[in-house]
C-alpha cells in the first residue's frame, strides 16, 4: 500500500498525534501541501513535546528532513521555536548541528553565487583567489564580495580593502 493524502488522514489533535508518533509524521509529510499542514505541525510538535526523550528527537529531525519544501521546513522550524523552552532537543548539539549545517550550506550558497556570477561576466578566477572564496565562511565578507563581483573588472577587486 502506497501512503498519501487520499488514503492517510489529516491528524490535527495533540491527544491522537501522541498515540502514533509515526503515523503522525506520515501525515504531516503526506499532508505538506494541505492548506491543514499548520494545524498538522501543531499537533505533531505538541505530541512530541509531551512525549519528550529521545524519539520525539528522532521523529522531530526526520520530520524535518521528509518536508522537503524549504518553506515547509521553516514553517515546521518557527513551529519547534516555539516550543524551545519544553522541546527536549533546544539548546543541544542537535540544534547546534542543524544551526551549523545551515549557516555552512549558505555560506556555500553565496560562494558559489560568487563564483557563477565572475565566469558568466568571464572573469578569470585563477586558483589562489578561488580557494580564498571557497574557503572563507563569513556571511559578512561573502556579500561584500558577491556585491563587488557584480561589477568588478577583475577578481583583485573583490578582496579591496
Amino acid at each position: 500500500m502506497v501512503l498519501g493524502p487520499d488514503n492517510l488522514p489529516a491528524i490535527i489533535d495533540p491527544d491522537e498525534a501522541a498515540q502514533d508518533l509515526g503515523l503522525s509524521v506520515f501525515s504531516a509529510l503526506t499532508h505538506a501541501k494541505d492548506p491543514a499542514l499548520p494545524a498538522i505541525l501543531d499537533a505533531l510538535a505538541t505530541a512530541l513535546v509531551d512525549t519528550g526523550g529521545e524519539i520525539a528527537k528522532d521523529w522531530a529531525e526526520f520530520t524535518e528532513i521528509g518536508l522537503g519544501d524549504p518553506r515547509t521546513r521553516a514553517l515546521w522550524r518557527n513551529l519547534m521555536a516555539t516550543y524551545t523552552s519544553r522541546f527536549p532537543g533546544s539548546g543541544t548539539l542537535i540544534e547546534e548541528s542543524i544551526n551549523k549545517g545551515l549557516a555552512e550550506g549558505e555560506s556555500r550558497g553565496r560562494t558559489n553565487d560568487i563564483l557563477r556570477l565572475l565566469t558568466l561576466r568571464g572573469i578569470d578566477v585563477p586558483e589562489a583567489a578561488h580557494e580564498r572564496i571557497t574557503g572563507c565562511t563569513d556571511l559578512e565578507t561573502l556579500g561584500v564580495w558577491f556585491d563587488r563581483s557584480v561589477t568588478a573588472v577583475d577578481v583583485e577587486e573583490l578582496f579591496a580593502p
